[in-house]
């Protein structure tokens, strides 16, 4: 069935509706080869929900990976997640999706995702995991939409659900949706909770999270968190409520200057002028969670023309993914910069005092500050980070450059309890019968810092996550 707008008040019966078009959309393709009927909705205008807007998923033991003679073993990953979040996540969860995300690459694959490539994401990872679909995860939205058509989902677009009815022992009844002028009352027997978080809620944001600010960056779609409310109005239970998919120190301006903003060799200060981190560590969360600590949670990266230069002639240290890799040149980064210093989120000078006043720190403290940093590269130890000698360089050659940076993150994670079918648990650890629920909108997968480390959770959590929803409401609705 095509995809298609509410129309008006309507009244539809099916057996199991998805809230939610990202990793929506496999919970509905999941559920209806299951043998369901399926209607999903979709609060905006387009499908894809920041699943469209993501690069790669992490699997183990897929057949790409055995293709490419990749040693990627699911006990590994699964170790290598609870370690990293110091057991503070759901095993069963954890184990569950692992163990699935292998197979969801070949279910991928055989309705037509094609894989280029299972690079490193970053510098030496091991094992390769990052998969990377052709067209990103907007290629992938779309042949999960065709997917669905050709098994007759029912797909409507700016169809908010609103109220997710459920009888006292008997579960699921209806679901209530659409705009003030245009209701849709759909009688199911199951609900699938995939609305992806509530990243643009500042009401919720300040409620449970306690390292957002206002000026915080969303990266990504804004979601409003519908599908943790109306499940908490159901009678769900909450986990991990207050967790940022948190990046950063992240430039708001032009994409250049934002990759060399976070290069090793510059360095970060806070709004005093300190140094607050080894600017080489490669791991968004980790760099992130240090500029939570600073005041407003603010920083400025610095670096010189010496500095800047090396941007044009040599390249990138680090670079950024496969768009800009090790060694890219950087040589328009003068216009961008030109057009940052008239937007006020850079600042060029010959003087670090003038710098420092743009800042708002104290002169002298600042100059103090690079003085011991440059004393540090020129013997090749870094006394406060101990960061890695060979991105020690000092700024010593005028003009002198500062960008501004914020706290940044691509979603929250935590939300409504579940087990590791997806069931929706109320606050006694009791399933609620018929509700479902994955991706950002759920918790237990995921701690107070995102693991970077292993790249693409997040897209394959919300993909594997809503299939085994899926699968495991059309067993519900079929009993």
């Amino acid at each position: 069935m095509k995809p298609y707008k509410n129309q008006g008040s309507n009244e539809l019966h099916t057996d199991i509706v998805v809230i939610g078009s990202g990793g929506g959309l496999a919970a509905a393709l999941a559920a209806a080869e299951g043998g369901a009927k399926v209607t999903l909705l979709e609060k905006r205008k387009v499908f894809g929900g920041n699943t469209a807007l993501a690069r790669a998923l992490l699997a183990a033991e897929s057949p790409v990976q055995k293709r490419l003679r990749i040693d990627a073993r699911k006990e590994d990953l699964f170790k290598a997640s609870m370690s990293f979040s110091h057991w503070k996540i759901n095993p069963d969860i954890i184990r569950t999706f692992i163990n699935k995300s292998g197979d969801t690459i070949r279910w991928l694959e055989e309705m037509g995702v094609r894989f280029q490539d299972v690079p490193n994401a970053y510098f030496n990872q091991v094992p390769r995991i990052y998969h990377l679909p052709e067209g990103y995860g907007a290629a992938l939205i779309k042949v999960l939409v065709k997917k669905c058509e050709e098994l007759g989902v029912t797909l409507l677009k700016e169809t908010p659900a609103r109220k997710i009815l459920v009888r006292k022992g008997k579960g699921v009844t209806s679901i209530l949706g659409g705009s003030r002028d245009k209701k849709v009352m759909i009688s199911a027997k199951s609900a699938i909770i995939a609305t992806g978080g509530y990243s643009g809620n500042k009401e919720l944001l300040k409620r449970y999270c306690p390292n957002y600010t206002e000026d915080a960056h969303v990266h990504g779609i804004p979601h409003m968190g519908d599908g943790i409310v109306m499940a908490r109005e159901a009678g769900a239970a909450s986990e991990g409520l207050g967790s940022l998919l948190s990046m950063g120190p992240f430039f708001t301006g032009s994409l250049q200057v934002g990759i060399v903003s976070v290069e090793a060799n510059t360095i970060w200060v806070n709004k005093r002028g300190e140094r607050f981190a080894d600017e080489s560590t490669h791991i968004p969360s980790e760099s992130a969670n240090a500029l939570d600590r600073q005041p407003d949670r603010i920083s400025f990266s610095l670096f010189d023309e010496t500095i800047k230069q090396s941007f044009i002639d040599e390249g990138l240290l680090r670079g950024h993914h496969r768009l800009y890799p090790p060694g890219s040149r950087m040589v328009d980064i003068d216009k961008h910069l030109r057009k940052e210093v008239r937007e006020g989120r850079v600042k060029v000078s010959d003087s670090w005092e003038t710098i420092a006043r743009w800042i708002g720190a104290d002169p002298e403290k600042l100059k103090h500050n690079i003085k011991a940093y440059n004393d540090s590269c020129d013997r090749g130890f870094d006394e406060l980070f101990y960061k890695d000698r060979r991105y020690l360089q000092p700024l010593k050659n005028p003009p002198y450059y500062a960008l501004i940076c914020h706290q940044a993150f691509h979603g929250t994670t935590g939300g409504i309890k579940i087990n590791e079918r997806m069931e929706v648990l109320d606050e006694e650890d009791g399933i609620i019968p018929g509700l479902f629920a994955a991706g950002n909108d759920t918790g237990g997968w995921a701690s107070d810092t995102y693991n970077y480390v292993l790249t693409g959770t997040a897209f394959a959590y919300a993909i594997n996550s809503a299939r085994i929803a899926g699968e495991n409401a059309a067993e519900y609705i079929n009993r």
